[in-house]
């Protein structure tokens, strides 16, 4: 899956509406910029961190999947042994 992006609109978005939040307050440029920039810098780390977390999920998820299918694998070249062996047993 794709996360490279999840911090930068998880950010954008939250600026968005301390943007929104800014213009209905009617806050001076100074004190905006200000609310503004922390604003940013919180959720960008907010975004890291659940990129963060999805992606170990991920990882976690992809590998029980791969053990899982090794396992399914195993276990249908075991049927196809016992199958052969009935087959010729019941050729001879």
């Amino acid at each position: 899956m794709k996360t490279k992006t999840i911090p930068a609109i998880i950010m954008l978005l939250a600026g968005f509406i301390a943007c929104l939040a800014g213009i209905n307050a009617h806050m001076e440029v100074a004190e905006f910029m200000k609310m503004l920039f922390i604003v940013l810098i919180i959720f960008y780390i907010l975004g890291c961190i659940v990129k963060a977390i999805i992606d170990k999920n991920f990882a976690e998820m992809q590998e029980e999947e791969t053990t899982d299918g090794e396992e399914n694998e195993g276990e249908e070249t075991a049927r196809t042994d016992e199958e052969e062996t009935a087959e010729a047993e019941d050729e001879e």
